[in-house]
Parts: C-alpha cells; structure tokens; sequence
C-alpha cells in the first residue's frame, strides 16, 4: 500500500476536502465518523481512485474509538498520517447562561476526542519513527471572544496539545502540525446554533468566506512538505477577516 491517512470527523467539511484532496494524491484512505450511510457514500466515491475503509465511531467515546481503531484489518495498521478533524461548537452564550451538556460536548470532542484517537495512532508511529499529525483548531485557541468562552477554551487546549506532541514527538521522527482556520463555510454554524439555518446563514454573509477546500490546500501542503520542514503552526483567514470577531463585510 502507498501511504494512509487517518481522518477523524470525514463526513462533511474539512474532513471530507481532505479525503478528497488526499485521494488525488494516492493517499489510501481510513474515514471516520459518527454518521454511517454518509461515509459509506464517501467511500464509494473515491474508492475509484485509492483504497478506502471507514470506522463509525464517536470520539467522545474512548471504548467505542479503542476497539475501533484496533479493529482495523493488519494491512490498515500502518497510519502514515493523523488528521484530528473531529469536533464542534455548541451554543453562543455568556458564561452564566451556558449549557453544561453544550460545555461537555466542546471538551469531551474537542479535547479528549483528539487525545483518545492519538493515544490509539502514535504508538505505532513511535514504533516506525515516522508519522504526521495535523490538529485543526481555531483561531479561538488564539485569541478568545465574548460569549465563546467554553469553545475558545477547548480549541486553546488544541494548541497546547500541538505544541505538546511536538515537545515529546519530534525524537520519534513524528512531525506535528497545528491549523487554526478562521470563518470557513462548513456545518459549523448550523450545529453551533442547533440546527437554525437561519442564524447558521448570517455568519457567511457579506463576505467570501474560506471553503473546506481552502483548508484541505493547506493540509496538503504541511503533509507534502520536505522531509526537514515541518509546518508547526498556521492561521488562515478568508481575506475579509482581521481577527475571530472583525470581519469586513460589504
């Protein structure tokens, strides 16, 4: 087999950008999610071009990714690399108003989501001296916003965690990449805001938007660099965007 990328929330958005930009490349492919029928659909479509299996699991839930990943058939074991795609906003609200069962969904997908599936992967890595994580974070782990403070705090864990697999990772010939994208046009803001498309729509207008693709460009591009360069840490911004909350819209 070529090499084999391991892409958790590959369903829709950047994780889908990615397996299709990856399958370009000849990149085989393992796509992970929660919903079934869409990767199966995913799989068919670009099993026409590389290898492709799917595991249909949480990654909120440690067992359910454990046994999962484990479950791969041997010739799947080798994971060249990790894309930590998975993870979600839940609600827009001050401190005081939030949701406890919103605040668990941030931690528990975007932190301890992205620890279960590494603890599984960098292993076998270690074994090979030889891998590549990328971490999709946010321009909230940069700088933290009103009513955002639970979602900030998550995606500023996500940037320390970066930097923290770098410290202990890069003996191990594994190189670790931190991508924090801005305003990107996905279904982020229809799950912030539970399914509203109303509300979901109003953050993308007046303005252009950074796409999925936009971001699967940019993975490429850390993926494929030169064996002596690592691209440690980037932020993108669609070009009407100054910074998380200022946005130039016409």
């Amino acid at each position: 087999m070529n090499k084999t990328a391991f892409i958790t929330g590959a369903s829709s958005g950047i994780g889908l950008a990615t397996a299709q930009a990856f399958a370009a490349l000849n990149i085989n492919l393992i796509l992970c999610g929660r919903r079934k029928d869409r990767l199966e659909e995913i799989q068919k479509e670009l099993s026409k071009k590389v290898k492709v299996i799917t595991l249909n699991f949480d990654v909120r839930n440690n067992q359910e990714v454990t046994h999962a990943i484990h479950s791969l058939p041997e010739e799947w074991k080798t994971i060249d690399i990790l894309i930590n795609n998975a993870g979600n906003a839940h609600g827009l609200s001050a401190i005081q108003d939030g949701a406890i069962e919103d605040w668990d969904a941030m931690i528990d997908g975007n932190v301890k989501g992205l620890l279960y599936v590494s603890k599984v992967v960098i292993p076998n890595m270690i074994k090979r001296q030889s891998g590549h994580i990328v971490n999709i974070s946010s321009i909230a782990g940069k700088e933290t916003y009103a009513n955002g403070a639970v979602y900030c705090a998550s995606k500023k864990a996500v940037e320390a965690i970066s930097q923290g697999m770098r410290l202990d990772l890069t003996q191990h010939g594994i190189k670790v990449t931190n991508i924090a994208p801005g305003a990107v046009d996905t279904e982020f803001s229809l799950v912030r805001f539970k399914g509203d498309l109303e509300k979901a729509k109003k953050v993308y207008e007046g303005f252009h938007p950074l796409q999925a693709k936009d971001i699967a460009d940019v993975i490429v591009y850390a993926v494929t660099a030169p064996a002596h360069v690592t691209i440690a840490d980037l932020l993108i911004y669609p070009s009407a965007q100054a910074a998380p909350t200022t946005i130039y819209r016409k």
